[in-house]
């Protein structure tokens, strides 16, 4: 899979590109991720990519031609243009495995007090990661990007994602490791067992259990 990450600040990326498990799947060539900076296709002299709205209001505005011409520099017939946006589709992990068969992503990162409405007209999705609001849309598309890559055959194992919250509407199980008891707090005698169907039965009957305490709204999407 190849991303394509268009921003403003692509240093912001840095440390996400170079550390942990986004770092080995990209030295293994199982995932090419790369950042772009969005002022380096503005044709303004001083690099300017935003301007005052028309009508009125605070903030500043990123301008149309800019980004366009940054996703049309990266666009090809396999590619799913995807903008950064608060207004977008709530993203869940369902979406990161539909994601996760794509050719080529573009992320378009926003920034300032929004995009101009036009820039639109050039995406194929518009995705959130929540209701609440960032200062740009880095940090959304650093989740995005590490949520899809762990995904990726060869990346990690796939029993590892496989049993992980949000996998048929249900929050992960509790887990625990070594010493058996600490400060009074103790490892369940059912994980201790070594009886394997016991064990699943208390993990399913725990993710259940947790789930409606915590997330009651995922067990109402199998309604």
């Amino acid at each position: 899979m190849k991303i394509d990450i268009l921003t403003l600040f692509p240093n912001m990326f840095d440390g996400f590109l170079n550390e942990s498990i986004i770092k080995r799947a990209r030295e293994k060539g199982l995932v090419e991720i790369n950042i772009h900076n969005i002022r380096n296709y503005t044709l303004d002299p001083h690099k300017k990519v935003d301007d005052y709205p028309y009508g009125g209001g605070r903030g500043m505005v990123l301008m149309c031609q800019p980004v366009v011409d940054a996703i049309e520099n990266f666009r090809t017939e396999d590619s799913k243009v995807i903008l950064m946006c608060p207004q977008g589709i709530k993203y869940d992990q369902k979406v990161a495995y539909n994601l996760k068969e794509l050719k080529h992503i573009i992320l378009v990162c926003g920034h300032y007090e929004g995009y101009d409405e036009r820039i639109r007209e050039f995406v194929d999705l518009e995705i959130s990661i929540g209701d609440f609001i960032l200062t740009g849309g880095e940090i959304p598309a650093m989740a995005i990007t590490d949520s899809i890559t762990r995904l990726i055959d060869g990346v990690i194992e796939k029993e590892s994602y496989e049993n992980e919250s949000f996998n048929n509407n249900l929050l992960d199980y509790p887990t625990y490791t070594k010493p058996q008891e600490y400060k009074g707090l103790k490892v369940p005698e059912v994980l201790l067992s070594g009886h394997h169907e016991n064990i699943n039965k208390w993990r399913m009957e725990e993710s259940i259990k947790r789930t409606s305490l915590r997330r009651p709204d995922l067990l109402k999407k199998d309604d």
